[in-house]
C-alpha cells in the first residue's frame, strides 16, 4: 500500500486504512465552484477519471449517494426510474453537509455521518484507477473503482448525461 502523508486525517482516510485497501493521496489547490475540473487540471488527469460524490434525496427525503464521472451529469429522471422511486433530486448543500458529515466540495462517499445507499455509474468500473474525494476540499484519493464498489456495496446504474 502506498500512502503519501497528508497532514490531518479524515474519516474517509481512516475508513480506507481500516479496510486495508490500496490508495494514494493527492492534495491540490481547491477552488470554490471549480468542480472536478480543478483536481483534474491540478493532478493532470482526465476529468472523466475524477469521480463526483453527489447527494440526492428521494420523494420521502431519504438521502442517497451517486458516484458519477466528473465530466458527466446525472439524469435524475433516469435515476428515479432505475431505483425505482417516484422522483429524486439533488440535496441542498446544507442538507448534503448534514447527511454526509463533510462540506460540499469535500464530500467523500466513505464514512458518511448517515449511512446511505450508494449508486455508481456502471462505466466507472471500466476504469483502471479513479480519483475520488478524500474527505476534505483539496484532497483526492486514487484507487481502484472495483474497491470503491465493494467497500460501499454500490449498486450500478446507467444515468450519465454527457460523454
Amino acid at each position: 500500500m502506498q500512502h503519501q502523508t497528508i497532514a490531518g486525517s479524515t474519516p474517509a482516510l481512516r475508513f480506507l486504512l481500516d479496510h486495508k485497501v490500496e490508495f494514494s493521496c493527492h492534495a491540490y489547490r481547491y477552488e470554490e465552484h471549480g468542480g472536478t475540473a480543478t483536481p483534474a487540471r491540478e493532478l493532470e488527469v482526465d476529468e472523466h477519471t475524477v469521480i463526483k460524490t453527489l447527494l440526492f434525496e428521494d420523494q420521502d427525503g431519504l438521502p442517497l449517494v451517486v458516484l458519477m464521472h466528473g465530466d458527466c451529469k446525472v439524469s435524475a429522471k433516469e435515476l428515479a426510474r432505475q431505483l425505482p422511486c417516484k422522483k429524486v433530486q439533488p440535496c441542498k448543500p446544507d442538507v448534503a453537509n448534514r447527511h454526509s458529515g463533510y462540506l460540499v466540495g469535500g464530500t467523500s462517499p466513505f464514512a458518511t455521518r448517515t449511512p446511505m445507499p450508494v449508486y455508481m455509474e456502471a462505466s466507472i468500473l471500466q476504469l483502471p484507477k479513479v480519483y475520488i474525494n478524500g474527505g476534505r476540499r483539496g484532497l483526492q484519493v486514487a484507487m481502484s473503482p472495483i474497491d470503491i464498489g465493494r467497500l460501499l456495496q454500490a449498486r450500478c446504474v446507467e444515468v450519465a448525461l454527457g460523454k
